[in-house]
């Protein structure tokens, strides 16, 4: 079976736009909706060198219970997403950095037209975040997971949602750091899926809730996929709750809305991020799937596992089912902590 890559493909240039498999242009806005209803190191593994530095290295690092988890966000959230979680790991003697994406979470960008409500001006406020592509963001999770590794102990590397691109990125960069990787309702594209766009226009992507009428702006002239999560509209609120959350009550999903920000980049929706064997399909890796997923269909969950499964036999996901849980997983997260908690490391 071919690598999950093309051959000669690089994943460090900048994306120029979505793509079909066949290479043929493919409109980003539409794909980018679908979506929301969406190193060295890493070059010697695959090429076959190495390999015996980075067993080195594993078996270096102290076993002694501690293990530092690496968690990254998905669009239109932030570090924060993973406050419950990343604090029940803590007490459990675990240390947890929760990455903010570049122009997220602390350094997010709100436009002014946001916090005034003036939704005319909204359309058209230009965004910063359309400079941001995929090598930005592998970029901040890379430097999370050196820092990480400096201080001994695995390293398991999280991903939710489209934080499942950075995730396999970083699988590629540098998986003699990593002792496990784990994609929650996260998006893990292929060869034939090379991006988050087109892993969200295939036919298992279509289940998704497509956020059309909420859009605000132009996102091609904006260059990101602006939402008003502060909407009065009741019909607004009803697909936002029905897309992420809506096994949340009411109370929880108005919280949910408070740490979502406005845009996304629409490059980095379009960038290629495609695990490939010898690096990426080096790490034990476990896939968290969520049965009433309305954002990350879960036809297309299962796709991109079976598509992962077949590049690398060998090693497998691992795959652990909430059949009732929306793209935000579980109401209690004590069900996912604990499956984080006991991830068997390499």
């Amino acid at each position: 079976m071919e690598d999950m890559a093309d051959n000669g493909e690089q994943l460090g240039t900048r994306p120029t736009g979505g793509t079909d498999a066949s290479g043929r242009r493919s409109p980003s806005r539409r794909f980018a909706l679908r979506g929301l209803a969406a190193s060295a190191g890493g070059a010697a593994l695959a090429a076959g060198v190495g390999t015996g530095t980075a067993r080195a290295a594993r078996a270096g690092r102290r076993r002694d219970g501690v293990r530092t988890y690496v968690l990254v966000h998905g669009t239109h959230s932030a570090g924060a997403f993973w406050t419950e979680i990343g604090r029940e790991l803590a007490l459990r003697g675990h240390r947890v950095v929760a990455v903010d994406q570049p122009l997220h979470g602390t350094e997010r960008f709100v436009p002014e037209a946001y916090q005034t409500q003036d939704l005319a001006a909204l359309a058209t406020e230009p965004s910063p975040v359309a400079a941001l592509n995929l090598d930005d963001f592998e970029a901040r999770v890379t430097g999370a997971v050196r820092r990480a590794a400096r201080l001994g102990g695995p390293v398991v590397l999280v991903g939710h949602s489209m934080g499942g691109l950075s995730v396999s990125r970083v699988g590629n960069a540098v998986p003699e750091l990593l002792d496990h990787i784990c994609y929650m309702a996260a998006f893990c594209p292929s060869r034939t899926m090379p991006s988050l766009d087109v892993c969200a226009a295939s036919p298992e992507g279509q289940d998704a809730i497509s956020p059309v009428e909420q859009v605000v702006g132009d996102p091609e002239k904006l260059g990101a996929l602006r939402l008003n999560w502060r909407s009065a509209n009741p019909r607004d609120l009803a697909v936002f709750k029905e897309m992420i959350c809506a096994n949340y009550t009411d109370g929880a999903f108005l919280r949910v809305l408070e740490g979502m920000q406005t845009d996304e980049s629409l490059t980095a929706y379009a960038g290629r991020a495609v695990g490939r064997r010898h690096t990426w399909g080096r790490v034990p890796r476990t896939y968290l799937r969520f049965g009433n997923d309305r954002t990350v269909a879960t036809a297309l969950q299962d796709r991109m596992i079976a598509e992962a499964d077949a590049l690398t036999p060998h090693n497998r996901f691992t795959v652990h089912d909430f059949p009732d849980a929306g793209h935000l997983g579980p109401a209690d997260p004590a069900p996912v902590t604990d499956i984080l908690h006991g991830l068997p490391l390499c």
